[in-house]
């Protein structure tokens, strides 16, 4: 069965502690502050694998984490940083970030070696050798580390084929797929006997040519009938479609069968879900020419070819005899182009303020360089939520509160420093604070006294 939607959690390793340590040594008066700052937690990075077909691996784990950093220590040492997650993703997924820090965040991964960071580890705290000044000589606190980001994320993955088989149940397509290359589909005389995706590989002396067999479409298939609305979306990255048309629908059990209406039907459900797919080559395979008289089959030629114009070869063939496939595969050689090309604006994308993400050029090739966007300031806002009780929100401010701890008279002495700084103490002033009234920061309820 293939996987082709998945849904993980992934979080990034949190930051290290910052280390509280002074220097204590024979002969070595006055050693002062030398704790060492934390390192920083491993992110949790996305890794395009073209040895991976689907997304059945994330069936059996959902979750995903990274080790956090290492917390600094005495004698100024440093704190290890966590190692990088790497989750391996097949070509042709799509990432969409659904809540917490993920959230409208969106990554697409086309080739081979291709990464995307969707969650960043967690800055390291400070120790105290870093807060040392000429006022606080022996600072007694250091830094927390910070949570990295983490949040639930879909997959989906679009497969990455030259050639598509398009067509109505019972078409022919997967007895092509399998005289054409050595794939094995489930083939029977039965409609839907094909329920997923299925991919071969033609060969030539050359090169080779991906060829997706997609479920038989319906009429409605762009909005939800039958199979279509659940596999269209794998056509969307071929570059050449395959049209197989019963040549003699009425033998293969469909009277009121009609080739003109099938063939409008399917082209019609390609058209409404993906404009793009209206405009790609085209090749009408006349499938079971077995089945029918040789100048039936000829007619039948001349009509197609008369009503479909030069630029769509149309070819019978027989999955039974053989006949037509050499030059159907030569067709497919010839109209596929040689070199694949990542089409314009798909790639690695970051739809975060701040991305460290590769972007596209515009001419369609992926950038070999970092793109870096700054990061949006950090606002806060305060209100009155209850008598005597004052709310700070604000992320910049919030994260603050996070790096201390609150029962270290010394590390509050700090904090209220910084929250005077960046004009959080102004603002609580206007908006009627008063000496001995609570202030509530990330939760937590905190005493300041403005006037000190």
């Amino acid at each position: 069965m293939l996987h082709d939607r998945a849904r993980i959690h992934v979080e990034a390793g949190a930051g290290g502690d910052g280390c509280s340590s002074f220097r204590r040594e024979a002969h070595v008066p006055r050693g002062g502050p030398d704790g060492g700052d934390g390192g920083r937690g491993g992110d949790v990075v996305l890794v395009c694998d073209d040895s991976l077909r689907d997304l059945q691996g994330f069936t059996r784990k959902a979750h995903h984490s990274a080790r956090r950093g290492g917390n600094g220590e005495g004698s100024q040492r440093h704190g290890a940083d966590g190692p990088v997650l790497q989750i391996r993703v097949p070509p042709g997924t799509q990432a969409h970030g659904e809540e917490s820090d993920l959230t409208g965040r969106h990554w697409e991964l086309l080739r081979n070696g291709q990464r995307a960071v969707i969650a960043h580890g967690g800055s390291g705290g400070r120790g105290n050798k870093q807060f040392a000044t000429a006022t606080r000589q022996a600072p007694r606190f250091a830094e927390r580390g910070l949570p990295g980001e983490e949040g639930w994320l879909e997959l989906r993955l679009k497969l990455l084929a030259d050639v598509g088989l398009v067509g109505l149940p019972n078409a022919g397509k997967s007895s092509l797929l399998a005289r054409l290359t050595r794939a094995a589909p489930k083939v029977a005389s039965y409609p839907f006997t094909t329920l997923e995706p299925i991919l071969g590989v033609l060969e030539s002396d050359e090169r080779q040519l991906i060829i997706a067999d997609i479920p038989g479409l319906i009429e409605g298939a762009s909005e939800g009938a039958g199979l279509g609305h659940e596999f269209l979306a794998h056509i969307e990255r071929t570059r050449l479609l395959v049209h197989v048309l019963d040549l003699a629908p009425e033998l293969s059990g469909d009277e009121s069968a009609d080739a003109v209406a099938n063939h409008a039907t399917i082209e019609q459900e390609l058209a409404a879900h993906d404009p793009r797919l209206a405009g790609l080559p085209r090749v009408l395979a006349l499938s079971k020419a077995d089945l029918v008289l040789p100048e039936m089959v000829e007619e039948a030629i001349a009509l197609w070819s008369e009503r479909l114009g030069p630029d769509v070869p149309v070819i019978a063939t027989s999955s039974a005899t053989g006949q037509g496939f050499q030059e159907l595969a030569g067709e497919l050689l010839r109209l596929v182009p040689a070199a694949a090309t990542v089409p314009a604006g798909a790639g690695v994308e970051d739809g975060s303020p701040a991305s460290d993400a590769v972007t596209p050029e515009p001419g369609g090739e992926l950038a070999e360089h970092m793109v870096y966007r700054p990061a949006a300031k950090d606002g806060f806002s305060v209100e009155q939520t209850g008598p005597g009780i004052f709310a700070v929100r604000g992320k910049g401010v919030e994260r603050l509160l996070q790096r201390f701890d609150v029962e270290n008279e010394e590390a509050m002495s700090y904090v209220e420093a910084r929250l005077r700084r960046l004009g959080v103490i102004q603002a609580l002033e206007a908006r009627g604070f008063q000496p001995g009234d609570d202030i509530e920061i990330a939760g937590m309820l905190l005493e300041l006294d403005p006037s000190e």
